[in-house]
């Protein structure tokens, strides 16, 4: 799997609408962050519409060569303060309306 580090080079000033909320949909706010994506065809799309903008480099995904299952394959989720907490999958499906008593 392939991301892509994109970076912004110039600024959204003067740009069109369109332009200023497709680098909001990447997840870029300000000229020189960085951000990465997955990818795809739709955020290649959006790297065609915004490309006078952004630097685009390519990067193999790296493999988990630990061992050990990474948070999102162990259902843990990283808080701010950077703790880990483990998540009850169960407790976060909505009750269906057998189990509520509605129907």
């Amino acid at each position: 799997m392939t991301r892509l580090v994109i970076r912004q080079h110039r600024s959204s000033i003067g740009e069109k609408i369109a332009a200023r909320r497709t680098l909001e949909a990447l997840g870029l706010r300000r000229t020189g962050q960085t951000v990465e994506q997955t990818d795809s065809q739709a955020v290649r799309g959006m790297l065609r519409r915004v490309a006078h903008l952004v630097e685009v480099n390519e990067q193999d995904a790296k493999p988990n060569t630990s061992g050990k299952p990474t948070a999102r394959e162990s259902g843990a989720v990283e808080q701010a303060n950077g703790t880990q907490v483990q998540t009850n999958r169960a407790s976060q499906q909505l009750a269906s309306p057998e189990q509520s008593g509605r129907e």
